[in-house]
This record gives C-alpha cells, structure tokens and sequence, in this order.
C-alpha cells in the first residue's frame, strides 16, 4: 500500500514539473504567450496560456512536443526560489505583461510565495514560474509524456473573464504506462456511449426538447425494463415498499426541506398562473415526497426500519456545456430509497445497502471503490448529529472491514455520505452508488415514532441509489459492454437467417415458438446474402445468437448456432436452445451457452 501511494506522489511531482516544461517550450515558441495556471490532474495535467494572435492546432502541439523533448534531453534542474520582495515581483510580472501571475502572486503575496526556476547544466535560469512545488529534481525523471488536445478555458472559470486556450496534456513513470493509457483511450472512444448510442439506436437527444432531456428509442428501453424488473425484484425480496410521488410541488415544500436556501440555482421553478398565486418547483428530488408518505401515519419502533423505494424522475438545472449523453442530463430517473431507522438500526442498515450494492454490480461484472465524504463548509443541522452520522457510516465500513477514502468536505449539505465507484471492463471508475445519512430532514418535517419507554422520538433517515440514476448508468453499461449487451438484456436476444427463401416456413415455426416462451427474437425479409445478415446482426446490432437454417436443418429439426464473439457453436434442436438461452437469461449470464 506504501509503495502504490509513493507511486502516486512520484507521478504527480512529474506531472507538475512536465506542465512547466510545457510553459517554457510554449513561451520558446511563442515569446508573446502569457501563462495562466498548469496544475497536475487526475490523468495528467494542464497548463492555460493567452496567446495573441495564435489558435493553437494538433499541428501546434507536435511542435510544442518538440521543444519539450529538447528541453528534457537538456538534464534540466528544477529549483526552489523565495521571492524576498513580493511586491517588486508584481511589478516585475506587470512589466512583463504577465498579468496572470502577477493576479495569483497579489492573491497569495502573505503566503511566502515562491517561484520555481529551470536552469541548464551551467546553471543559467532559462524559466521561472510561480509555483509553491515541490518538483521533481532535474528533467531526467520525465520519461513519457504526450499532450492530448486543446480546449477553451475561461480565468478562473469564470464566463465574464477572457477565454484562455487550455493545453491538456499526461505523463507517466514509463512508456509503457503511456501506451497502456494512450490504448485506453482509443478504446474508450470506441466505446463512446453517444456513438454506440446512434449506432444502435438506443437514445437520442433533440434540440426542439432541450439538453440534457433524453429520448428512450425501443432498443434501450428494453434494456432499461430488464434491469427495473431486476430492480422491483430486489427491493420487494429485501423488504422494501414501492411508491410513486408527483412530478412538482409547491414551494413551501422546497423550503421546508432546505432546497431553496441550498439547492435553487438548479431547481426548475414553474412560472406563476394570474389566477393562482401559488409558486410550483419541477421536484430535483424525491426526499420530501417520502417523509410526507412517513408522516401519513403514527409509526412505532416496531415499524421500523421502513424502506421506501422509488424509480422517481426529477429535473435539475446544468449549464448546457456541463451536458453529455446519458451521463449528465437535466431529467433523470433516480432509483431513489429512504430508509427511516432507530440509531440502533443504522449500521445495520448500511450494511444491508452495501450488501445490496455488491450484489447488484457482481450482476454486471463489475466492481468498486469506496469513498466516505465529510461534513462541507456549508451545511445544515447540529454538529454533534453530523459527527454522530460520519461515525455511524465509518463504523459500518470498517465493522465489514472494507477499505475506503475519506473526502473531506464533499458531503451532502444535510449530511455525510458513502460514495461506490464502479469500475468498468477498461477499468475507468463511474459514481453510482450513494448513501446518505441525513439527521436534518428528519427533524425539519418533525417525524417521530413512539420507542419501547413510549417516548416520541426522530427516525434516522437513510438516502440511498443503487445504479444513481437510470441515465447514467444505462450510459455506463453502454460503454463497459461496448454495446454488446448480454442475452438477458440484449434488445434483440435471437435473430434469424434462412439460407434461402424455400427455408422461410420452417424458420416461421421457430420464429412462432422464440415469441411464445417470451424471448426477443429478430425476423426479418432482407435481400442480403446469408453472409452478410450473419455478420451485420452479430457485429453491427450486436445481437448475442444468430440461428441459421438450411436443407441440413430441416431435415434434421435442427438449428445452427452461431453465437456473438464466438462464432459456430454447433447444432441442437430448437426445445434444446430455448432450454439453454432460459438458462442463461434467468442466470443473468452467470451460465452462457458454448457447445
């Protein structure tokens, strides 16, 4: 575990120090470029430039790269410099026209600021740039690195400032770590959610709705129904009861909840009718609805825990830009759980849901990381209960002994929460899974239940979603089966070819028996060759079998099987394949069918 977080620190001390390697050789090309920030990131790292007259291109960044790996070859040393006069230092980056550094310095002019110089092997300074460090020691460490694209960027983010030009660029420890991530990549854009999407004809987005609104085409509602049947399934094995809540309510709702004071920069508010003087809001959430179900009847200790569940759909505001696919909409269906519990309950609980989120992500072969997020600077309720909460969710965690982070500062405003990353079959890791501990609402709707000594007192209450929301994840799964889904989900779970026109009948009666035992099954009359319907249902539709039948067939009742990313699987008769196909829908593809 030391080793891995020691990589970890290595590689961002060379991504930080490459992203000033790229400043220098950006400023070597371009003398009148101005430098922004360069911080290391995730997957690499960035640096935003403001350079007059130039729109940098990919042909821009493989002469930058150039330079850079000039640069490099040079052994360059990277050393730390205490600026003794800060203010002369401003003056001197005004002078400069870096403006930039000279904002940042200003900002930061109590903080003992520093800058970082590069010097040659003679010890000349052929760069500086503020930075607080640390750095690698010389260039020598840098041995793979390559910048990726360009993209606009606004000074600090904000819409009303100038529109810088982005550089995003990734560095690692060795080259083959490089490649390894640069093949990710390619294969990430092969699976790319939104191509696969037109592709296969899962989903569209409309301009004539709006961003972020998503239509369901038949293909992927089909997937979508499979999973919510899985989805009711559960919930009622693991004691849960189903509601269903409006889709608005009326302000005075969202400010007893909290979500105006918190929330109202992305709610949807609904304009005033003349005739009636009350303000509805488009629901961002299900919580409210839930309590009030709560409140519809006098609960006892006895009653609980009650688990509610919904596959409720709500709306909130994101800037267009923000807006991608499946992945982040505007209108999403969550499928949304509170659970009311006595504190003696909770880390029972919590363990029930993460026992649900593992069990559910087994189903997708998929598994997780765990992340545990604190209190943030702005938050409501007491802070005794907020303590309480976070070490109710810790306790459960570490009562299993699971391993998680902690993310300080990135919970809910009503309360902490345990965040599941799913990782994918190319390894990338989504948000999904989410429980929230909420003290705050509970005693804002003032619900109680009567405890064994008679006494009123306030529920704990539970958020919680499996998949996150139904958008997101169907977008997820789109990408981890590269659009191939399983048989139990496939929109199309069979398809037909006769060899030629005289086999049609007999492919009508297996067409007939695919239908009654409910299976989804594809037949139909295209002019193609044999060859081609083949190929184009395995490859392009992504269809799991394909059954082919010629004279040899008919003669025999049988089928040949040609199955997707397999090819032939041999014959059997049509009650065997049904039999077999059965078997692995209801296994949710635990069993799969290779003769």
């Amino acid at each position: 575990m030391e080793e891995i977080k020691e990589k970890a620190e290595q590689l961002q001390l060379v991504r930080h120090s490459c992203s000033h390697i790229m400043a220098q050789a950006v400023q070597q090309l371009y003398p009148q470029a101005k430098l922004a920030i360069g911080p290391a990131i995730e997957n690499g790292f960035y640096y935003d430039f403001d350079i007059e007259g130039v729109t940098l291109t990919t042909e821009n960044l493989k002469e930058i790269e150039k330079v850079m790996k000039h640069l490099i070859a040079q052994n360059l040393t990277f050393e730390k410099y205490v600026i003794p006069d800060v203010q002369a230092q401003i003056d001197e980056f005004k002078k400069q026209g870096e403006i930039y550094k000279a904002e940042l310095l200003e900002e930061h002019k109590n903080d003992n600021p520093t800058l970082y110089l590069t010097k040659d092997k003679d010890g000349k300074v052929l760069f500086n740039d503020l930075c607080s460090g640390p750095h690698i020691a010389s260039t020598k460490e840098i041995k793979a690195f390559k910048l990726m694209s360009v993209a606009g960027a606004y000074w600090r983010g904000n819409e009303k400032n100038k529109m810088l030009q982005r550089i995003y660029a990734t560095a690692f420890l060795t080259k083959e770590e490089l490649d390894e991530y640069i093949n990710r990549l390619e294969e990430a854009k092969r699976r790319d959610h939104r191509k696969l999407g037109t592709q296969l004809d899962l989903f569209s987005v409309r301009d004539e709705i709006g961003g972020g609104l998503v239509l369901w085409h038949p293909n992927l509602y089909t997937v979508r129904e499979q999973i919510e049947n899985y989805w009711r399934e559960e919930h009622r094995k693991r004691d849960y009861v189903i509601v269903q809540t409006p889709q608005l309510a009326k302000s005075k709702l969202w400010e007893l909840s909290g979500h105006i004071d918190h929330y109202k920069e992305n709610m949807f508010f609904i304009q005033k009718d003349e005739a009636d003087d009350e303000q509805y809001i488009v629901k961002p959430m299900n919580c409210p609805f839930h309590i009030l179900i709560y409140q519809s009847q006098r609960h006892s200790y006895r009653d609980l825990p009650l688990r509610m569940a919904e596959l409720g759909t709500v709306y909130r505001r994101e800037k267009s830009g923000a807006l991608s696919g499946l992945t982040r909409v505007q209108g999403f269906t969550q499928d949304d759980a509170h659970i009311f519990c006595t504190p003696e309950q909770l880390v029972d609980e919590i363990n029930n849901i993460i026992d649900f989120v593992a069990d559910t992500m087994k189903i997708f072969n998929m598994g997780f990381e765990v992340e545990l997020s604190t209190r943030p600077d702005s938050y409501v309720g007491d802070i005794k209960n907020w303590e309480l909460a976070e070490a109710g969710l810790k306790e459960a965690m570490d009562r299993r002994g699971m391993k998680y982070e902690i993310n300080e500062g990135d919970g809910a405003f009503y309360g902490p929460k345990i965040d599941f990353k799913v990782k994918d079959a190319i390894g990338r890791t989504w948000q999904c899974a989410t429980i929230q501990l909420d003290f705050n609402l509970p005693e804002r709707f003032e619900i109680k239940y009567q405890d064994k000594d008679g006494v009123l007192k306030t529920p704990v209450m539970l958020h919680r979603v499996i998949f996150g929301s139904m958008e997101r994840f169907h977008g997820i799964l789109i990408e981890h089966y590269a659009g191939a889904f399983p048989a139990w989900l496939a929109p199309h779970q069979v398809a037909l070819v006769p060899i030629a026109d005289r086999h049609n009948e007999y492919m009508e009666t297996i067409y007939k028996k695919l239908r009654e035992k409910k299976i989804r099954v594809i037949f139909e009359d295209k002019s193609e060759s044999m060859n081609y319907k083949i190929r184009d249902y395995l490859q392009n539709q992504k269809v799991p079998y394909v059954l082919v039948a010629g004279d040899r067939e008919v003669e025999s009742g049988k089928i040949a099987i040609r199955k997707r990313g397999v090819g032939q699987i041999g014959e059997m008769t049509i009650d065997e394949f049904i039999e077999n196909l059965e078997r692995e829908i209801s296994s949710k593809g635990q069993f799969e069918l290779n003769q």
